[in-house]
């Protein structure tokens, strides 16, 4: 018996959520399916975070095959976030986006103000001489927060589904 089917979300948590939504929702394009909140006493919400006298609001969204669910905590208020935080330390490191045109996709974060460590890059040889794209590309950005992500492109001949 499979005891665990896969990857249901990851989640985030934020110092501001109608700007997490912005990047979400009107930048990723990912459809919001879910808001919720709660408020200081729920207990079996603390339970489960491992927070006294929590208090949050969420949305959770879904981007293809997966969801992502959006915090910011009201109580306890997080102190604020290293928006360069190395991706080099312990822990959840980035959120891999897989995407078809990752040319395309860059162009538009650029324009809407999203930063990246580079242009896409890319490895696994040269594109057919037919115009197919061959191998992968990738990069890594950052949201309005910092929180690092990286673009995906994965085409014939790919060598490693990531980075």
């Amino acid at each position: 018996m499979r005891e665990i089917a896969g990857i249901h979300h990851v989640a985030v948590s934020t110092p501001d959520l109608a700007v997490a939504r912005r990047f979400y929702v009107d930048l990723l394009g990912a459809e919001e399916v879910e808001a919720f909140e709660w408020g200081e006493g729920a207990a079996a919400i603390d339970a489960i975070v491992g927070l006294k006298d929590s208090a949050a609001r969420q949305f959770m969204v879904r981007l293809g095959n997966a969801y992502i669910e959006v915090f910011e905590y009201l109580a306890p208020r997080s102190p604020p976030q290293d928006p360069r935080r190395p991706v080099n330390l312990f822990g959840y490191t980035h959120l891999a986006l897989q995407v078809s045109d990752i040319d395309a996709v860059y162009k538009r974060m650029v324009a809407a103000g999203v930063e990246f460590h580079a242009p896409p890059q890319h490895f696994g040889g040269a594109d057919a001489a037919d115009g197919r794209k061959r191998g992968l590309k990738a990069t890594y950005g950052r949201d309005f927060f910092g929180n690092a992500f990286e673009l995906l492109e994965i085409n014939e001949g790919a060598s490693t589904p990531a980075l």
